[in-house]
């Protein structure tokens, strides 16, 4: 194969998500599918008996009741709930990190290399939340590092901040396989944990990046067209506070012509920092 065409096809396998060897040694699976004997042909390769040469029946015994099989998963209710419980626990972000560490309850954590928490600033005035992380943010474990990350670092400089003056997180903290949307079920699971987040920094500001962030906090159904730039409210403990989703650096990527619309929204929040300065 021309090197060019190998080329291209890691660079094919690194889109899908294949980008990280699971074992040291590669194997063949067809050769050991070729190898293995179906257990139908020994069935019809082995001779039929002679019926004078059976051996009497045997005086039939009472079989023992196999052991019911052990349930090695658990209800997503339950997971959900157990969850929720251990967020509630946390009293500091660092708890809330080392309680993330030891979930086990999102199958994400067991494809993903590293937890990817969160960058910036503790004490910030604004939030920003993606949805779940990308390739580079699961090598590095701080969210948004990647090219999205780099415009979003662009994007804050425009008004003034920058990743000392804000705090970033997502609401899934673990890359999913080939950087596909995380399912419904993994949201939920991980919600109790940003929505913990969120209350231990307590920002004034909170921003949504993309459609499916303001979805999963917000409890919006729109489109992020549709939804982007309205100020809605946050639930932050019986406190309110102001919260509005932009559109995700990823898509704005993929379609520079809706920088504009992302730069009112960004202006609009410096105009809500500005109204909340001491």
């Amino acid at each position: 194969m021309p090197p060019e065409q190998i080329v291209a096809l890691l660079q094919w396998y690194a889109d899908m998500g294949v980008d990280v060897a699971i074992g040291d040694e590669p194997l063949d699976r067809f050769a050991e599918s070729a190898q293995a004997t179906p257990a139908s042909s020994l069935m019809r390769s082995a001779p039929n008996p002679d019926p004078a040469r059976r051996p009497p029946a045997a005086t039939a015994q009472p079989r023992m009741a196999s052991p019911a099989p052990t349930l090695l998963t658990t209800s997503p209710d339950a997971v959900e709930l157990a969850a929720r419980e251990q967020a509630r626990s946390a009293r500091t972000l660092d708890e809330l990190r080392d309680l993330l560490e030891r979930f086990d309850g999102c199958a994400l954590k067991a494809t993903a290399n590293r937890l990817v928490f969160a960058d910036g600033a503790p004490d910030a005035k604004v939030m920003f939340v993606g949805e779940a992380p990308g390739r580079d943010e699961d090598i590095q474990g701080k969210p948004f590092v990647g090219r999205s990350g780099q415009l979003l670092d662009r994007m804050l400089t425009a008004i003034g901040l920058d990743r000392t003056k804000a705090y970033i997180a997502n609401v899934v903290p673990w890359r999913p396989p080939g950087n596909r949307d995380p399912t419904p079920q993994e949201t939920t699971i991980c919600r109790p944990f940003i929505e913990r987040q969120i209350e231990l920094v307590a920002p004034k500001v909170l921003v949504c990046l993309g459609a499916r962030s303001a979805q999963a906090l917000l409890g919006v159904t729109d489109g992020i067209l549709k939804l982007r730039g309205r100020w809605l409210d946050y639930d932050l403990g019986g406190q309110r506070i102001r919260a509005i989703a932009t559109l995700h650096p990823a898509y704005l990527l993929r379609q520079p012509v809706q920088k504009r619309l992302a730069w009112r929204d960004f202006r609009a929040i410096r105009t809500a920092l500005e109204q909340d300065a001491p």
